[in-house]
């Protein structure tokens, strides 16, 4: 696009945003400046214009929120023929002594050719317009945007409720519910608005009223006080002027009052006003008593034969049309969807899943996510979105849920990112009892094992929940077991849900409050994808990101530009060890800790040291001495349900995390300068023994370890 090209485009933009300044301004002129007759036959005509366009786009809207910006148009309609009737007004009562044109051609035309120059007709035709206007469709317009304004706002909650309740089942996406928020909204402000709209056009009859009134009386006491005017004479110049004034503002008024009326009886359509009526009376069954009607009153003594059955012939046609196409449409074969004209053509959408997390329910389980039936499983999947959501500091996404028929009717397979991360069977009739440990007794049932944690289960049906319960059983349903298998998955695998998207939107979420600590992270200092690998590590071994500031605020200090990946979590993590530490056990208890002895310590830092950057730096023997030592270890602290760490030096953290992740997962590994100096700790087992081993990649032989 040339330089010239986009002058003209914003002088353009300039002079559409300038043309409603201009109109009102200009609307003020004519109330207040004495303008010439000529400027009074453009502004009626151009009153008429617009009068008539906006009846036909309201006719031509589907819905009323199409046409939104009618209150707004039709108070400035009103506006501007206000101020033509008082314009028009002076001109009356200073020029009309000089003829019929005094107040320009369009006021004479009405009064001539109207009212055929009949001052008397033309107060009839005026007083039956304003009877039609004022009583019948300004006041049923009115009465329908008062009761339409009411009832949209008592009905605003519920759809707002609505619009939650499907955006937290997944049926909607955040840009749809933000849409549909937006629609509510508008429909409230549109109908109160139309509610006091409807004022205008009363108000506008009503002021029509007195203005014909101001103008007879006024006219004919000027005519004979101050032209010399007899009083028949002054009543035919003046009566008939004012007339044709009225009627010239009256057609307008008349023709928005009907676009107002259609507006808001309009009931929301794909089709518009004349698609609806076209739609609704197109059938033969209600034309052929019409036709039969017509037809009998025909062919009564002293009717209009060649009207009446006239009229009866083309309700008859239409009734013999309309059936004949009904016919034709039903005796049609269906037409099934044709093949693609290329059958080796393939959509990206045929192989690509835009879903990051889905369900897929065998058909037996469908019920389960059935609206008819309550679809308790989908209001659990809700409660999951919304509470994991809070716990890891970034919306979780939306779970499709979908059945596949590859699966056996009663089972349910979870994916995450594509990838199957976990599947059961269930008895959606039936309830499962867990074995809580401390059984009194045992209840009959299908054995399994819980999905989520392992425990010994039995499946029974609902009329021993009693007995189970009874026994020491914990008795959950089937939507409560596949939602907490759900919960446990999208918790382990939070990382995976996490990407850049995610982490644009948690900076632009910190930027409205603290903008300067963004700009000094990003890009200058951390690209976007660095800043979103890091998140993904601090999920990946279970740290939220609720506080994301604290955590953009550790990035900063612990930015160096030649460190790894690996380094830079580290430095993260010590600075951030209040927030991990936090999230174990209550600010005054002590954290109970799982230590490495000394010369173990010593001994893996010799291994890091020497492995470099293996991902996996401790020999396989000395690995599982190490793993079975802290399991047996960290089995009574288990027992007991208490959280506890394990702690070890900054080298070899990272190694012993990925040992541990698989066999604990619930267990974090710390180093030592990740724990707050002020927080008590309770070191509850050190590991250590006396084995020979060899660290992996150690070229010196004869290298102790201690370990049990």
């Amino acid at each position: 696009m040339t330089r010239t090209q986009v002058n003209a485009k914003v002088w353009m933009g300039a002079a559409k945003g300038a043309i409603l300044p201009l109109a009102t301004l200009l609307v003020v002129m004519f109330m207040m400046v004495p303008v010439p007759a000529i400027m009074l036959d453009i502004g009626f005509i151009t009153n008429i214009m617009i009068s008539l366009a906006v009846l036909m786009v309201a006719l031509n809207a589907a819905k009323p929120l199409d046409f939104s910006s009618f209150p707004t148009v039709l108070l400035f309609a009103t506006l501007l023929r206000l101020a033509l009737n008082v314009a028009s007004t002076r001109v009356v009562l200073v020029s009309g002594h000089t003829g019929h044109d005094a107040a320009g051609h369009v006021i004479e035309a009405f009064g001539n050719f109207l009212i055929g120059g009949d001052y008397v007709v033309g107060i009839f035709v005026f007083a039956i317009l304003m009877i039609i206007n004022l009583v019948v469709i300004t006041k049923g317009a009115g009465r329908v945007s008062e009761v339409s304004a009411r009832f949209t706002l008592d009905a605003m909650p519920g759809k707002q409720m609505a619009i939650d309740a499907d955006l937290n089942a997944g049926l909607l996406t955040p840009e749809e519910a933000k849409l549909r928020r937006q629609e509510v909204a508008t429909e409230a402000d549109f109908y109160g608005s139309m509610d006091g709209a409807s004022k205008f056009v009363k108000g506008d009859a009503v002021a029509g009223i007195l203005v014909l009134v101001i103008n007879i009386v006024g006219g004919i006491v000027l005519g004979v006080v101050s032209h010399g005017l007899s009083m028949s004479q002054a009543a035919q110049t003046y009566i008939l002027l004012a007339i044709g004034d009225a009627l010239v503002a009256q057609v307008p008024a008349l023709l928005l009052s009907i676009a107002a009326a259609s507006i808001v009886t309009r009931v929301n359509s794909e089709h518009d006003l004349s698609g609806q009526i076209a739609t609704q009376f197109g059938s033969g069954k209600a034309w052929i008593p019409v036709a039969a009607i017509l037809g009998f009153l025909g062919i009564l003594p002293g009717m209009p034969h060649m009207i009446i059955l006239p009229a009866a012939a083309l309700a008859g046609y239409i009734a013999w049309r309309l059936r004949k196409s009904a016919a034709a449409k039903a005796a049609a074969p269906v037409v099934e969807e044709a093949p693609p004209a290329n059958p080796a053509h393939i959509e990206w959408s045929d192989v690509s899943d835009g879903a990051v997390l889905g369900l897929e329910i065998g058909y037996g389980l469908i019920g389960m996510v059935d609206e008819r039936k309550g679809a308790p499983l989908m209001a659990r999947i809700t409660g999951i979105r919304r509470q994991l959501s809070k716990e890891l500091g970034f919306v979780v996404p939306m779970v499709r849920v979908k059945d596949n028929l590859a699966l056996e009717p009663n089972c349910y397979r979870i994916t995450i990112a594509g990838v199957i991360v976990g599947e059961d069977e269930i008895w959606p009739e039936d309830l499962l009892a867990l074995d809580s440990g401390a059984l009194e007794g045992v209840v009959d049932g299908r054995p399994c094992k819980d999905p989520t944690f392992g425990l010994d289960a039995v499946w029974i049906t609902p009329d021993k929940r009693s007995e189970a319960v009874v026994a020491g059983y914990t008795v959950v349903d089937p939507a409560t077991v596949v939602a907490t298998h759900l919960n446990q998955l999208i918790a382990m695998n939070a990382s995976e849900m996490f990407g850049l998207d995610e982490a644009r939107k948690l900076l632009d979420a910190l930027k409205d409050a603290s903008p300067q600590l963004v700009d000094g992270l990003t890009p200058g200092l951390l690209s976007l994808a660095q800043i979103s690998a890091l998140c993904r590590s601090l999920l990946a071994e279970g740290i939220a990101l609720k506080d994301f500031r604290r955590i953009c605020e550790a990035m900063i200090d612990g930015a160096r530009p030649d460190q790894s990946h690996e380094q830079f979590v580290e430095a993260v993590r010590q600075r951030i060890g209040s927030l991990i530490i936090q999230g174990l056990v209550p600010v005054k208890m002590p954290l109970p800790v799982i230590t490495l002895d000394g010369d173990l310590e010593g001994l893996l830092a010799q291994a890091m040291r020497v492995a470099g950057d293996a991902k996996h730096p401790i020999e396989p023997a000395l690995a599982n001495r190490i793993l079975e030592a802290v399991t047996q270890a960290a089995r009574p602290i288990m027992g007991e349900a208490r959280a506890f760490a394990i702690v070890t030096s900054p080298l070899a953290r990272r190694a012993l995390m990925r040992l541990f992740k698989p066999h604990l997962p619930e267990t974090p590994v710390l180093s030592f300068l990740e724990i707050p100096d002020g927080k008590p700790v309770e070191v509850v087992a050190v590991v250590g023994g006396e084995q020979k081993a060899m660290p992996r990649h150690d070229p010196t032989p004869g290298v102790r370890e201690r370990v049990s």
